[in-house]
């Protein structure tokens, strides 16, 4: 019975793919090249009302690159007082551009990687207003 055993972990196994392949998701980005084969990320965006507001707007989204703008809505947690919005399929290794919209209106986010000058009419015309000019929020492109 052990030689059974051994004789059939001993042969060499065909060389194939998973059993069960692996379908690309309805979300992720169409290939762009070589250079889009890379690793992505999931990212859970957050809202908090401003320190003395306190009625409740009656939409908060987040739009950015990752999107193409499409505005996300984001739901209401009123365990944590906030909006919340999970996007997937971020592409990694480089910078996205969002806004959060309350309203229909750009908003500040105190917790953005930065500020970056818009680029391209989409950018310019989603972006906040500040003493240096219109910016966008930055975030870095993460990895897994």
């Amino acid at each position: 019975m052990f030689q059974s055993v051994t004789s059939f972990f001993s042969k060499p196994q065909p060389k194939s793919g998973p059993i069960i392949p692996e379908r690309p998701s309805a979300y992720a980005q169409p290939s762009r090249g070589p250079s889009s084969a890379g690793m992505t990320f999931t990212k859970i965006f957050r809202w908090r009302l401003p320190d003395g507001h306190t009625e409740a707007p009656a939409t908060v989204e987040v739009a950015g690159s990752f999107t193409h703008w499409q505005k996300v809505p984001m739901t209401r947690d009123s365990v944590l007082d906030a909006w919340h919005a999970t996007v997937h399929h971020i592409q990694g290794n480089r910078t996205h551009h969002y806004m959060f919209f309350v309203n229909g209106q750009p908003v500040n986010d105190k917790h953005c990687d930065g500020l970056a000058v818009p680029h391209g009419y989409q950018e310019e015309q989603n972006a906040l207003q500040t003493p240096r000019g219109p910016r966008v929020f930055m975030l870095f492109g993460q990895t897994k």
